[in-house]
Order: structure tokens, then C-alpha cells, then sequence
């Protein structure tokens, strides 16, 4: 079902990009990713979307830009498919409350983000500066995306039980070293953020945590086994992480990763996962 004349969604890619390439803008796009260095737009996405069955998509930030919060948001103005913007402030400024304000009469402004896995401060959550500007997201309703490696997970268990009130999505399952079949210690640490009830996860960006060239879907199923007995159907969202899983897999593949491991689930946890649970979080009926 189409997101046409007030269908409602059933089918929801919680985690993408859009970004018209500029190397100076995208530096972490290094030689390893070529097939990254050009525009990726919505108009690109729409039939990749339409093939797999998705209806609509989150656009997330990947740049530490108000310029590129303001874009995305103009894009979701422009596409109705993309239904949600996790966009970027800067948290750790005198001047967060008015960089919120000025995108608070944008409705598909859903959550923000901040690239943590790059920062050198492994505890980089609990800064005193960022739990400040964290305390003003439950006042204008806006979620907050984890970024992180396995290595942050601890700290970020630490930071969720500080924010009761606060809906947050981990990403990626904190990158998991897939490719090194490394599971324990991870698993370990991710139960305990998923100790905390307002903690969901994304199974996304998985395919680019495998070997590129030769991953398979039994590799992966491990993680998600863990995953769903950590989380739970009713805390976990299907995202492509697109364009960066074309690294490894083309969007339909890269899905079809979760799709075929949901085939084992009822009716309605596939129902959940695949959109429910994105709808739930980021209040997407409201839109």
C-alpha cells in the first residue's frame, strides 16, 4: 500500500540516506567506497522502495549540519514517501534549544542524530554538555539515534537509564564484527542496553558489517537470532542503511537479508518489524 490519497503505511525502510556528493562534505567516503561517490536522491530510491513492497522510508543524517537537517526536511516536503527526518543539532551547544526551535513547526522532523562512532571520546554520551542538550528532546518529542561500535555499547546502556522518559533507536546493532564472527562479548553488552524498555534497535547496515564480497545470510542470522531475543518483534524496525549497503548488496538483497528471516514470525511481529514498530516510535500517524 502506496502512501496515496491518506492510505495509511504498512511497509517502512526506517534507516537511509540521501546526499549530493561533494568530497569535502563526505570525507569518510574513502577509496574502499567509489560506488558512493555520486548524488543519491529520492527519485533514485522511489522505484527501489516500490520493487521490494516498501511504502515509505526515515531519511538520517549523515553530515554535522544544520544545512543538511534543512534539506532533508525539504526533501520530505517535496516526497511523501519519505515520512520521518533524523536530522542533526548540535547538542552540545548553548544554542540546542534554538537550533530545535527553528525546526519545530516541521512535522517530519522525527529524531536527531549525532555520529558518536567517530568521536575519540569513547564516553562521549555521558558528557555532561550532550546529557544537557539531551534533556530538551522529550520536551519538543523527538527521538534519538545511538551511533556506535560494539566497544560503546557499555556507555550507552549507562546513557538510555538516564533518560527514562526518552525513546531511543540503536543503529546498525552497533555494528557488530560480523565479518570476524566475533558475537559474545557484543551480545553481552547488547542485552544490557536492551535492559532498558525505551531502547528499540534497527536491523540495518548489517550486509556492510560481513565480508562485502562474500557474506551469506547464514553468517548473519546468528546476530539476528540475538537481536530478537534481546529486543524482542515488538522493539526492533527493518532499515536498508541505502546507499551505504550497496557496498555489499543491492537494496533488494540487503532486505531480503530480514525478510527472510522474518518468515519464521507470526503475522503480526512481521507486521511490527517491518512497520508497526516505526510507526509506533516515531509517531508516524500523526503525520
Amino acid at each position: 500500500m502506496r502512501l496515496e490519497g491518506g492510505t495509511a503505511l504498512n511497509r517502512i525502510d526506517a534507516h537511509q540516506h540521501f546526499w549530493r556528493y561533494d568530497a569535502l562534505q563526505y570525507p569518510w567516503i574513502d577509496d574502499r567506497m567509489l560506488p558512493l561517490r555520486r548524488d543519491f536522491l529520492p527519485e533514485d530510491l522511489d522505484p527501489l522502495l516500490r520493487h521490494s513492497g516498501f511504502d515509505a522510508c526515515v531519511a538520517v543524517q549523515v553530515r554535522q549540519s544544520l544545512d543538511e537537517t534543512r534539506w532533508l526536511l525539504e526533501l520530505a516536503d517535496r516526497y511523501p514517501f519519505i515520512v520521518g527526518v533524523v536530522g542533526w543539532v548540535d547538542l552540545l551547544s548553548e544554542e540546542a534549544r534554538a537550533q530545535i526551535e527553528a525546526f519545530a513547526r516541521r512535522p517530519k522532523l522525527v529524531g536527531l542524530r549525532h555520529i558518536v562512532q567517530s568521536e575519540p571520546d569513547d564516553r562521549f554520551l555521558l558528557r555532561p554538555e550532550l546529557c544537557r542538550g539531551m534533556a530538551l528532546l522529550e520536551t519538543f518529542d523527538l527521538a534519538y539515534d545511538i551511533l556506535i561500535y560494539p566497544r560503546h555499547l557499555p556507555v550507552a546502556a549507562d546513557f538510555v537509564r538516564r533518560f527514562e522518559g526518552q525513546r531511543f533507536v540503536l543503529d546498525h546493532l552497533a555494528k557488530p564484527e560480523i565479518a570476524r564472527g566475533e558475537i559474545r562479548g557484543w551480545e553481552r553488552d547488547l542485552r544490557a542496553l536492551a535492559a532498558s524498555p525505551n531502547a528499540f534497535c534497527k536491523l540495518s547496515g548489517l550486509v556492510t558489517e560481513a565480508d562485502w564480497q562474500s557474506w551469506t545470510q547464514d553468517q548473519i542470522r546468528p546476530y539476528l537470532d540475538v537481536a530478537f531475543d534481546c529486543f524482542g518483534a515488538g522493539r526492533l524496525m527493518i532499515g536498508s542503511d541505502w546507499p551505504v549497503c550497496t557496498l555489499a548488496a543491492d537494496y533488494a538483497r540487503t532486505m531480503d537479508v530480514i525478510m527472510n528471516y522474518l518468515g519464521r514470525l507470526s503475522a503480526p511481529d512481521r507486521d511490527a518489524v517491518l512497520g508497526g514498530n516505526a510507526r509506533r516510535f516515531w509517531k508516524l500517524g500523526n503525520l
